[in-house]
């Protein structure tokens, strides 16, 4: 009775965890880990990804492959959130943080848009500091 009680209780606080940080959490832990197929999950059918002087559009799959190679090369140990917010309309959040790696320091830019109801990725940005 007292965990029925509990749950009751529970549940409508739950129900208003906000997804949004959900998923940037979970972004955040991919970049930390270098995942890049954890991160690809989040990405929008097309994903603009710029490492350093190098930008172009990508389909999902190819950006995954993109990011993965970086990943190889730079391999992160750490990332941190520095900044974080969303659109007046709450349609587009981003986030911007510094990614330790192997050869560095990068500074990420992060660009996300609701697409079919959920936050989707459609900007990825490496910008060695």
């Amino acid at each position: 009775m007292k965990f029925f009680l509990f749950v009751l209780l529970l549940a409508p606080s739950i129900a208003f965890v906000n997804s949004e940080e959900l998923n940037l959490d979970a972004i955040t832990k991919a970049i930390s880990s270098g995942n890049a197929d954890a991160l690809g999950q989040y990405f929008d059918a097309s994903v603009e990804i710029a490492v350093m002087d190098k930008e172009e559009t990508y389909a999902k799959a190819e950006a995954i492959k993109v990011v993965k190679d970086f990943f190889a090369k730079n391999k992160p140990s750490s990332f941190k959130q520095v900044h974080q917010g969303a659109s007046k309309g709450q349609d587009s959040q981003y986030c911007i943080g510094n990614m330790t790696a192997s050869s560095g320091t990068y500074r990420v830019y992060i660009y996300m848009k609701v697409s079919g109801g959920k936050q989707v990725i459609q900007e990825l940005r490496f910008d060695k500091e």
